[in-house]
């Protein structure tokens, strides 16, 4: 339980910032420190340079019977001047060049007379300041510097004493503050920071709840968004769209599975028969070799469902991808039309096309020749004696218009919004129509290979007037213009 907790990612986001804030909590309180420290001590050093200011204004070193001896230019009857002077004379210390002893307060004595060598060493050194310790380890910061006497030749050293045990005594309360402080917020951080990323966290837990509740039964269920626009509702739309292609993925599946075992059962129970048939009635090599014949074709139109099945299917699911090449769609459109002359004739009916002269475009040519060959079948197959199929092909702009129109029987109103479904034939379409009239796989392809290629396909039809197919397909965005219409030569060509 406790590694399970600690490679949670709530754990993992509240040591993150524990760790975050104890380093910027641990460099706060440093430089604080530090900087405390050095106000501190400049504090204490501007104390004593006034203080050093101070005594040369009030002090002169005059010669007398027994040597030099300080003079206080003081009135002793003013209580400020009295304090200046007591406040002066506490730590301080004053002698000859050559460090003789001219005077010397109890307190400095205390803490330790400077020998005659660390004057001199002081008089020449330009380090005004130096830091000692009292025998009770109290910190002391000196002053030092040089008097010259009335007599503007006699120069004397001077040392005037500051104590630093309360400037001291801060830093270390600052000190003891600061340990205990900084391990109590850190530790109100770490707790602030598991509440708010167990809250943080809360919608991911109820998205995860909701996504084992998700199977293939009911891959219709979506998560709500929470409406904050934030990085969770974008997971979660990511999230429902996967959703939503799984359940497309599905449906593709189920779809598949219904076709073939629809359109399967059907051949199979007669080539079922067929042979049962023969099996039992059959006495003769001709008979045999009829219900031969027979099966056959049975079989060989089950193998056309299962590779058109399978070939539609790839194309649904994305197996199938477009070989795009540079052509010239024009040229392509009388090329496939030139294919289903004969068939035109055969069934007395009139193929007319008309396109530019020129219409280039980058299309898969594969796919646009099935498209065309699927539509054309359809306009003729459908299109009675005496009829007319024209196909037309146009250019705007970025895109080609191909309409393929026929003027057959037309397809009923109801049976429009399905026409493109697998398997669909509108038996009411024509009289004639009958499983040997095609798979009712055609239009499906044709459906698949438009939306392939970023375009639009719309379907108008009437009742015994005829029915016209407009298909919209982007051209390639560098593709030239079709030629102008000229008087020496026609934009458009018929065959």
């Amino acid at each position: 339980m406790t590694r399970r907790v600690t490679r949670g990612l709530r754990f993992r986001l509240t040591a993150a910032y524990a760790l975050f804030l104890a380093l910027l909590m641990t460099t706060v309180s440093v430089g604080f420190q530090q900087y405390l420290s050095g106000s501190l001590d400049q504090q204490a050093r501007d104390i004593l340079e006034q203080e050093f200011a101070a005594l040369k204004a009030y002090m002169h070193v005059e010669p007398g019977q027994e040597g030099f001896h300080p003079v206080w230019l003081i009135d002793r009857d003013d209580p400020d001047e009295a304090a200046t002077m007591a406040r002066l004379q506490r730590v301080f210390l004053l002698t000859d060049s050559k460090g003789k002893m001219i005077d010397e307060s109890p307190a400095y004595q205390a803490i330790g007379t400077d020998t005659p060598a660390e004057i001199e060493t002081a008089l020449k050194s330009n380090d005004k300041f130096k830091e000692k310790l009292d025998p009770k380890r109290v910190p002391y910061l000196f002053r030092r510097g040089v008097i010259i006497a009335e007599d503007n030749h006699t120069r004397f050293f001077v040392s005037l004493g500051l104590s630093l045990e309360s400037d001291r005594q801060l830093l270390r309360q600052f000190t003891l503050l600061v340990s205990v402080a900084v391990p109590l917020i850190i530790l109100a951080g770490c707790l602030m920071a598991w509440v708010l990323a167990g809250r943080g966290l809360a919608p991911v837990l109820e998205v995860a709840q909701a996504a084992q509740r998700i199977s293939g039964s009911n891959l219709s269920l979506r998560i709500p968004t929470r409406g904050v626009h934030d990085e969770l509702d974008v997971l979660i739309e990511t999230f429902n769209e996967m959703i939503a292609r799984l359940e497309d993925s599905f449906g593709q599946i189920r779809q598949f599975s219904t076709d073939v075992s629809h359109e399967l059962r059907t051949p199979l129970t007669i080539l079922r028969g067929q042979l049962e048939v023969a099996l039992f009635t059959a006495e003769t090599k001709e008979q045999y070799r009829e219900a031969i014949e027979d099966s056959l074709q049975d079989i060989e139109r089950l193998g056309q469902i299962v590779r058109a099945l399978l070939l539609l299917s790839q194309a649904e699911t994305g197996q199938v991808i477009l070989q795009r090449s540079a052509l010239d769609l024009a040229e392509l459109v009388r090329d496939t039309a030139d294919q289903f002359q004969i068939p035109a004739e055969g069934a007395r009916v009139r193929l007319q096309v008309a396109t530019p002269v020129v219409c280039e475009a980058e299309l898969d040519r594969v796919q646009i020749e099935r498209m065309l060959s699927n539509l054309l079948s359809n306009a003729i197959k459908f299109t009675p004696d005496g009829g007319e199929v024209r196909v037309t092909l146009d250019r705007e702009e970025n895109q080609a218009i191909l309409t393929i129109a026929d003027t057959g029987c037309g397809i009923p109103p109801e049976h429009l919004p399905h026409i493109f479904d697998r398997f669909y034939r509108v038996g009411g379409q024509d009289p004639a129509a009958s499983p040997e009239k095609g798979l009712g796989l055609g239009l499906s392809f044709v459906a698949w290979i438009v939306k392939a290629h970023q375009g639009t396909i719309h379907v108008e039809s009437q009742q015994g007037k005829g029915t016209v197919f407009t298909l919209t397909l982007p051209l390639h965005p560098e593709a030239p213009a079709a030629q102008p219409q000229t008087e020496d030569a026609a934009p458009m060509k018929k065959i």
